[in-house]
């Protein structure tokens, strides 16, 4: 089995070390995973900051939030790697980084991105218009805003995303679902649009458990089932992801969501 979204440190302010390292691989192995996607968001890293602009504009509570997270130069994750990589490992890792993509600021994106080397960069939209849609302190703003609407410009930006070339994969394809707000309009359509675009351009898609395992339990596990369905009579590549955000979580829920990509 394997596991495409495990993350390191996550905001947090702490070291690499690797104690932790082999704890999350220690867990990777007791949940009988073979290969794990190791990644840190791109907002953790003073590197990314310019890209962020519009995301800090949007208002304060963005703006502060941008400044606690950004901790951090992406060096210092690179020469992690890098040590790492000199050990032996009981399976398969790779090294990556989830990048926020935002259309304003997609031409620099690219030049950042060009800088460095990764085994996987995977693509994400927690940004509408500016706007953190996934937020908890900022849930409120789905209450004066147009779920239906919502949905078509989320996957306008991923089809962008998906086109840019810049990714080998795109990271939990409708985590807009987050707090329950489901659009009454039929999607088939963008979920076809989106599923060519993957095809063309050789990514992955994400058979995300990670808004089961970080916001609610009572969510739905994985893909709605609509666009799952789309994704496999396109023969789009799915690829299971607990999206684990501490040690504990890794291979979370993969079983699960490896079942529902295989089965009928």
């Amino acid at each position: 089995m394997i596991d495409t979204h495990v993350h390191f440190l996550h905001n947090k302010q702490e070291t690499y070390t690797n104690d932790l390292f082999n704890e999350l691989i220690t867990t990777a192995v007791n949940a009988e995973l073979e290969e794990i996607y190791i990644l840190e968001h791109s907002f953790q890293f003073h590197e990314f900051e310019m890209i962020f602009e519009p995301i800090k504009s949007y208002n304060t509570y963005q703006k502060e939030w941008l400044s606690r997270k950004m901790n951090s130069s992406i060096e210092r994750y690179l020469n992690f790697i890098e040590s790492i990589k000199q050990n032996e490992c009981p399976i398969n890792v790779k090294f990556g980084l989830e990048v926020c993509y935002i259309p304003e600021t997609a031409d620099k994106l690219s030049d950042v991105l060009k800088q460095y080397r990764f085994d996987f960069l995977v693509g994400a939209i927690h940004w509408i218009d500016r706007w953190g849609f996934d937020h908890p302190k900022q849930k409120e703003t789905w209450l004066t805003t147009s779920v239906n609407e919502s949905y078509k410009r989320y996957y306008e930006i991923m089809f962008e995303l998906c086109a840019s070339g810049l990714f080998n994969g795109l990271a939990h394809p409708d985590s807009i679902k987050c707090f329950g707000y489901i659009p009454t309009i039929d999607l088939t359509d963008d979920y076809s649009k989106l599923a060519n675009i993957l095809n063309q351009k050789d990514m992955y898609a994400e058979n995300s458990g990670g808004l089961r395992l970080n916001y609610c339990s009572d969510l739905e596990l994985g893909l709605n089932k609509e666009l799952l369905n789309v994704f496999k009579s396109n023969k789009t590549k799915i690829l299971p992801a607990s999206d684990a955000h501490k040690v504990t979580d890794v291979g979370a829920n993969v079983p699960e969501l490896l079942e529902m990509i295989e089965g009928d």
